[in-house]
């Protein structure tokens, strides 16, 4: 039976393990100099490797990182997805403890976690919450493929965008940013550990690109109806001069209901068929034209961007 006299030392014996949880995590936790006015936070991920928010990273040279003992080092750029909002930094000389990585598969709704930061001079912050949000793989608000949602109900201070998500014993299993109205998130390490693996590679992530700018539209049920149509498509609104759509033969105008036989209802459902693998292949769009139905072949082309 459990007593009210036993209560302060288990509660201290938590407290005792969630503080030397994060002395251990720490370890591997920098600060990322790469904006004017603060600093971000840094996982070392791999022997010479830093991950880190890519929104936080606003130049390309002239980046420092200050490691736990509180040295500030040269770091260079090594890629950039903004997509999934990663970034890769390369060290040189520098031997720190590589975080100890989970996969976030295994993660439940309730689960106590911990945001770990580093500032500028160098001292360790941390945010304690829980897993408030678990859902199956979703399109990041830059269109890129994330392999899960996760969603911690914690704080993310100034400075902690790229800091690792960690769980009670002391495994990262993401890596935190902010989303669409100050939402906090993580990149869980599975896309992190590929995103990375392609940067390393080719220092950029390429990702399928139409050159077609489309917003959501709903349609005439009479249109519906002598079409045929179960469901309504997107719009063209504007046209990159030269994109795979522009050499397509596709008008502002046109409205979209499927590409390669799958229903478009959304932007979304589109960016959903733009992975990597589909760069150089055709896509079948069917078009509404003139109150008619065509096809054009669009031949998907690498988004060109700043990562790389």
């Amino acid at each position: 039976m459990t007593t009210s006299s036993d209560s302060p030392s288990v509660l201290l014996e938590f407290s005792n393990q969630l503080a030397d949880t994060v002395e251990r995590s720490a370890r591997s936790v920098v600060a990322v100099n790469a904006r004017r006015k603060m600093s971000s936070t840094g996982v070392y991920w791999r022997s010479g490797v830093v991950v880190t928010a890519d929104h936080t990273v606003n130049r390309d040279e002239e980046i420092s990182v200050t490691l736990p003992d509180g040295r500030s080092v040269s770091a260079t750029l090594a890629g950039r997805d903004s997509s999934s909002d990663l970034a890769l930094l390369k060290l040189e000389n520098v031997d720190l403890p590589t975080i100890e990585i989970s996969e976030s598969s295994a993660l439940q709704i309730g689960q106590i976690v911990l945001a770990i930061a580093r500032s500028k001079e160098g001292s360790t912050s941390a945010s304690m919450g829980v897993i408030s949000m678990i859902g199956g793989a979703w399109r990041g608000w830059q269109g890129g493929q994330i392999d899960q949602f996760i969603r911690p109900s914690l704080m993310l201070y100034p400075g902690f965008s790229g800091s690792p998500l960690v769980d009670a014993d002391g495994c990262v299993i993401g890596i935190n940013t902010t989303g669409p109205r100050h939402m906090t998130l993580s990149i869980p390490s599975a896309t992190v550990n590929r995103v990375v693996d392609q940067l390393l590679q080719t220092g950029r992530v390429a990702r399928g690109y139409l050159g077609l700018g489309m917003q959501a539209v709903q349609l005439p049920d009479a249109l519906l109806r002598s079409l045929k149509l179960t469901q309504s498509g997107v719009i063209v609104i504007s046209i990159a001069p030269d994109a795979p759509g522009d050499q397509a033969g596709v008008l502002i105008g046109d409205i979209i209901t499927a590409l390669n036989g799958t229903p478009i209802t959304d932007v979304s459902d589109v960016h959903r068929l733009l992975d990597p693998d589909r760069v150089g292949q055709p896509l079948t769009a069917q078009i509404i034209r003139g109150g008619a139905m065509v096809e054009a072949t669009i031949t998907v082309g690498e988004r060109p961007g700043r990562e790389g």
